[in-house]
């Protein structure tokens, strides 16, 4: 039952970051805005959006899990901190959905990451 849970919440993580990779790739007025605000337009903008496609691929491998959970608590981590220092919770009237989907993101990653520590090999 846990093996499926851990599944189903691997999955729900790679769907919402590889759900945004489009807003960031096509150039979305509101990924050029929020990558302006913070000194990283275009290329942090680029950039992020592959280490989420990366991250959102290393999670549905079973043997990369572990990867793809540290790649994801480090790109939304970020994403929070840059919330919460410059961007504020509501960016351009959004209510805080970007804040509240990374943080919701941020929790599963480490909750999927505590029940695949074993797997890190610097911890086995």
């Amino acid at each position: 039952m846990r093996a499926k849970i851990l599944l189903g919440l691997r999955i729900v993580i790679a769907i919402i970051l590889i759900q945004t990779l489009r807003y960031k790739f096509t150039g979305h007025p509101d990924s050029v805005y929020i990558f302006t605000q913070v000194g990283m337009e275009p290329y942090g903008r680029i950039a992020i959006g592959i280490l989420e496609l990366v991250a959102g691929i290393l999670l549905l491998i079973p043997k990369t899990v572990w990867v793809g959970t540290l790649l994801t608590i480090g790109i939304i981590g970020g994403a929070i901190f840059l919330h919460i220092t410059q961007l504020g919770i509501s960016v351009n009237g959004d209510n805080g959905i970007l804040f509240y989907t990374a943080l919701i993101t941020f929790i599963l990653s480490c909750i999927v990451l505590f029940y695949n520590r074993k797997k890190i090999p610097i911890l086995k």
